[in-house]
């Protein structure tokens, strides 16, 4: 054994000639810095995970300004309700009733009735040959086309199911031409309703936070 060789080496360790042998340092501190990169690594991605997790279910509640402090949810502006236009009131309008159909005395009955409540009666008789036995609905209101804004809907609510045309007539008055199906005037309870509901119109809802 030479003289170079540490006490208790031998074989491939045993030192001869000029040769020494290289000693390597152990692998065991490189392992431990890896296995800590890498618990860094899955901690960060966990961390990551739970933040967009919580995010999702919070409807994005968890998130916060440039400042740090979660945004203000300020209500939506307060919806205005466009102005009604002013409805004729029923004694404004002037009703002509004629009958259509086969069965006599309509005409008569239903002008008494509805001027019982309220409206103008002009012209009552039999429908003339352009619609006579030729209304199939309950009833036809007929006018000039301002009445779609103003007598329609108000007689409208006397007759319910009762479709509407315009003419080219150049006064303010209606008629109301009764139709084959027609059976009685809705009743004066409901129609009052109706009128009231035509002034008040369902309110526009407004945005929500």
């Amino acid at each position: 054994m030479s003289m170079l060789t540490p006490p208790g080496m031998g074989g491939k360790y045993r030192i001869t000639g000029d040769v020494y042998p290289r000693m390597r340092r152990p692998h065991r501190r490189r392992r431990i810095i890896l296995a800590a990169a890498a618990s860094v690594v899955v901690l960060g991605a966990a961390g990551w995970g739970t933040l967009q997790l919580v995010d999702v279910f919070s409807g994005g509640e968890g998130r916060k300004t440039a400042a740090g402090k979660q945004a203000d949810c300020k209500p939506a502006p307060k919806a205005t309700t466009p102005p009604v236009a002013a409805l004729p009131k029923p004694g404004q309008i002037t009703v002509n009733v004629y009958n259509a159909t086969p069965r006599s005395g309509l005409a008569k009955t239903t002008a008494d009735e509805l001027k019982k409540r309220g409206f103008k009666v002009g012209k009552v008789g039999n429908a003339p040959a352009a619609f006579d036995k030729k209304v199939p609905g309950a009833g036809l209101l007929l006018g000039a086309p301002t009445a779609t804004k103003g007598a329609f809907p108000v007689l409208g609510t006397q007759l319910k199911g009762a479709t509407t045309k315009t003419d080219t007539r150049g006064t303010a008055d209606v008629d109301l031409i009764i139709g084959t199906a027609f059976k009685a005037l809705t009743p004066k309870t409901a129609a009052d309703a109706a009128l009231v509901a035509l002034t008040k119109p369902a309110p526009v809802p407004t945005g929500k936070c």
